[in-house]
């Protein structure tokens, strides 16, 4: 597994376009995570910080206008 610095260092190197495809392909890896385990927390977790992320993002969106 890579180290969380050539991670930031890989995802600063990838354009724009694919954020969506990383996010899009981590949100159906803990969906199915989650569909096979109702009670992974793992999967729980990554939900929960996304739902967390979203709702700040889009305070601060708010903010902006």
């Amino acid at each position: 597994m890579k180290s969380i610095n050539d991670l930031w260092e890989d995802m600063g190197k990838i354009h724009e376009d694919d954020y969506t495809h990383v996010l899009t392909k981590l949100f159906i890896t803990y969906e199915a995570n989650l569909k096979n385990n109702p009670q992974d927390t793992e999967s729980k977790n990554f939900f929960q910080h996304l739902d967390n992320a979203m709702s700040q993002t889009s305070e601060c969106n708010l903010n902006r206008r």
